[in-house]
């Protein structure tokens, strides 16, 4: 059983958070200490963003995590090391890449597969790689036990969805509006319609994420949803609060892990 499974078979019900940060802002060795301070408060799965040029889903918060990261050079490569670090003292959250394909591409999807579970990465989701083109990668993934992470839009089809749920591994993200990371206007009566809809075709945890940005928020997207995952809010926390990151991001995710118990 992978970490997330194991994971999401542990709460036995509860809801998953799931949070996001994105590597190397406002530094590798800050990411790296607010990684387990994100672990020993409350999040489940940790998702690492790695930085790109053109975070097209990415809102304008996001989007300037990734440009101080890149600002430092900050590669695949480094978030690779990055996440062996994180293993060397915790070994039993789940870390999910999450990022665009093009740095996967350059790398060639064998070696970065073979990379990211020698560091200890758990799945990846890759953006803007769709499933109808995704074989290759996803082969390359699960030829090191890698969970190939699905995006779903409030307009994907339900044929696209079914080709998305025989290739998805670990949960499925659906995205709670059209919009960007960061957008407003949660509808949660929606979310949760959809959500009945989707497991229909889907048997894994479906996880919601965008515009998840406080407690209320969560809770009532944890009622419907297996995860809650928030992005924009912790990055924000981040870049607010130089050098007190650690203590302003813990605080921000206990309250969120106790809005879903």
């Amino acid at each position: 059983m992978s970490r997330i499974s194991n994971t999401f078979a542990q709460l036995n019900g509860a809801t998953a958070l799931v949070s996001y940060i994105t590597a190397g802002d406002p530094d590798l060795d800050t990411t790296l200490a607010l990684m387990h301070t994100l672990a020993e408060n409350g999040s489940d799965i940790i998702e690492l963003g790695v930085p790109f040029s053109d975070p097209m889903a990415d809102g304008p918060v996001i989007q300037a995590a990734a440009e101080r990261a890149l600002a430092q050079g900050v590669s695949l490569a480094d978030v690779l090391a990055l996440v062996a670090r994180f293993r060397q003292h915790n070994t039993h959250t789940p870390v999910v890449l999450m990022g665009y394909l093009n740095p996967v591409h350059r790398m060639g999807y064998a070696p970065f597969a073979a990379a990211a579970a020698q560091a200890g990465v758990d799945g990846v989701l890759t953006v803007d790689c769709p499933a109808e083109s995704i074989d290759d990668l996803q082969t390359a993934l699960q030829q090191h036990n890698l969970d190939c992470i699905f995006l779903i839009a409030p307009t994907t089809t339900d044929a696209r969805v079914a080709t998305m749920a025989q290739k998805a591994g670990g949960f499925v993200y659906y995205v709670s509006l059209k919009g960007v990371t960061g957008s407003a206007q949660l509808d949660t009566a929606a979310v949760s319609r959809k959500i009945e809809h989707l497991r229909q075709s889907i048997s894994l945890p479906i996880g919601v994420g965008f515009g998840i940005k406080d407690a209320a928020s969560a809770r009532a997207v944890g009622a419907v949803a297996d995860a809650v995952i928030v992005g924009s809010r912790l990055v924000q926390t981040i870049a607010d609060n130089p050098g007190n990151e650690a203590a302003a991001l813990a605080a921000v995710v206990a309250e969120l892990k106790q809005a879903l118990a």
